[in-house]
């Protein structure tokens, strides 16, 4: 990893010092009538500024980078397009993306993310959504919606929030940042993911709900090899920290890709977390070595939970080949072992830097993948015993309530949080150069992320979002997010016409694929791949 900083005076404190020197010099000069005293006074102003800079903690950029970082704050004044062609060049973000980041800033904060003047949006485009709102709207007495996970094999069943904090792992996010995202969790009751680079000493720190996600490095509970290492998966699993855990099969941002965190990025603490050695490159296979069929990851799914003392186990995964999904699902029937949930990632989501091949064309969309896994689940009448999750570019309430509609029980966001701590999209992640100490393991660079300040935020991101879910619960005249199905929610499908998304995306019903009943008329998938799916083996069978 290339250094952050040069040996003497970090490149981003250059202005700041030229102020200094500024200020010095100028007051030797007046001092020999040999400057005006205007000279001093701009220096001596800059100089002031940079030292308020330092010493604040709501601005991670000024921190970072003062006097120099003000320039970005003049410019968001500046009209949309100036401020596109000055600053944002040939970035790829979108004016939604920009959107989005607003409405989380605004919320973090806890100030008003009302504006005049109606929707920005196109509401004659294909693909623009609305919910239906009653003329009985109803009053609900909270906004903290919760569900019960766990099933039938569950001793420990968890309470959980029904929005959280997707998997980001220590190492891809800094110590302080992953400090405030668990505080933030902490003070909300709701659950922090660790992503796949296992429980690290920062998430300890404040004592928030951990969701401990286990990828295919098994990092936390590995042997020297890679493999699966019971002893040491059984002394985190027992932490009463955590909540659940979580099988990671494939994420939405690179799916089927396994990864790799370099040696020289290795230091002693992501070192001591994944349980590797310093210096020495972290691999993700794609694949697990731990279980090679659906009937063997069922087995794996039971040791677990038996192990973990009857903590809720699941697995996330990001829908490929339907048949591997089907064959999972007949190994769950064939065992009569149930994981207690199931998170879908969609391909549209991920904060991780991946090739753009597989974050553009890999991987199923999160509604295509997330309707697939609730009306299978429904068709062999598993539905109501394991609770489905998801995530995939899951910001706003709608977002939210579009999610529950296609199957969801709860909803992860990672880009939202990462937003809420002061992530500006620099899209620097990968060089350690984050101007805002969220994704960089320079510790100089991370001081810049003031730890209390941004896990209120993150607390108030939570509470603004699921308050605004209330209101749309609210409108639509219901009880509960649960109750929002596909009947609520309206799609423009071309400029004269629009479709339930029950029209578009029908139910399976209760016990069909479990029935030969050709008269049925279940989707085409099920039709194609249910029957060539096979429980011991991820390969579909041939005809």
């Amino acid at each position: 990893m290339r250094k952050n900083s040069s040996p003497i005076l970090p490149i981003r404190l250059s202005t700041f010092a030229i102020c200094i020197a500024g200020a010095i010099l100028s007051t030797i000069a007046l001092m020999t009538d040999t400057a005006s005293w205007h000279i001093l006074a701009f220096f001596g102003l800059l100089t002031v500024i940079g030292i308020h800079d330092c010493i604040q903690k709501q601005h991670a950029v000024l921190r970072n980078y003062p006097v120099l970082g003000h320039m970005r704050f003049l410019l968001e004044f500046i009209r949309p397009e100036i401020r596109q062609y000055f600053i944002e060049g040939e970035n790829d973000e979108t004016p939604f993306s920009r959107s989005q980041r607003t409405l989380v800033y605004a919320r973090s904060k806890a100030v008003s993310d009302k504006r005049p003047f109606g929707t920005t949006l196109d509401v004659m485009a294909p693909g623009y959504q609305w919910i239906n709102q009653s003329l009985a709207p109803t009053k609900l007495a909270t906004h903290d919606f919760r569900i019960e996970i766990g099933g039938k094999d569950c001793a420990q069943k968890y309470s959980a929030s029904i929005f959280n904090i997707s998997a980001m792992s220590f190492g891809a996010l800094s110590a302080n940042a992953i400090m405030a995202l668990n505080l933030g969790a902490k003070k909300g009751c709701f659950a922090h993911d660790t992503g796949e680079g296992s429980i690290s000493r920062h998430h300890r720190t404040h004592g928030g709900d951990l969701i401990w996600e286990i990828g295919s490095g098994y990092f936390g509970c590995r042997n020297e090899d890679g493999t699966f290492n019971e002893r040491k998966y059984v002394e985190n699993a027992l932490d009463p920290q955590v909540k659940m855990i979580e099988i990671k099969l494939s994420q939405g941002a690179k799916p089927g890709h396994g990864g790799i965190l370099p040696g020289p990025k290795v230091t002693a603490e992501i070192a001591e977390a994944r349980g590797v050695k310093v210096g020495e490159a972290c691999i993700s296979p794609s694949s697990h070595s731990a279980f090679s069929t659906p009937l063997e990851m069922m087995a794996f799914i039971q040791k677990l939970r038996e192990l973990s003392g009857g903590k809720p186990v699941g697995f996330k995964l990001c829908i490929g080949h339907p048949w591997e999904w089907f064959a999972i699902v007949k190994a769950m029937l064939q065992t009569q072992i149930y994981p207690d949930f199931i998170v879908v990632d969609g391909a549209e989501g991920g904060t991780g830097a991946s090739p753009v091949e597989f974050s553009n064309h890999v991987g199923t969309p999160l509604q295509e993948g997330l309707r697939l896994v609730h009306n299978t689940l429904a068709g062999v009448n598993l539905r109501d015993q394991i609770k489905i999750g998801c995530s995939g570019k899951i910001i706003s309430a709608f977002d939210m309530a579009v999610a529950f509609a296609l199957g969801a029980d709860w909803c992860n966001s990672a880009r939202g949080f990462m937003f809420s701590i002061g992530c500006i999209q620099a899209q620097v992640c990968d060089t350690g150069y984050c101007p805002t100490g969220v994704t960089t393991q320079d510790p100089e660079r991370q001081k810049a992320l003031v730890v209390p300040d941004k896990s209120e935020r993150v607390y108030h991101f939570h509470q603004e979002t699921i308050k605004a879910l209330q209101e749309i619960v609210e409108a639509a005249g219901l009880q509960h997010p649960a109750q929002i199905n596909t009947r609520h929610i309206v799609r423009r499908v071309s400029a004269n016409e629009v479709r339930l998304l029950e029209d578009l995306l029908p139910d399976v019903p209760p016990g069909a694929l479990l029935k030969n009943d050709e008269g049925l008329n279940l989707p085409k998938v099920f039709q194609l791949y249910w029957d060539v799916a096979q429980a011991d083996s991820f390969n579909a069978k041939h005809n």
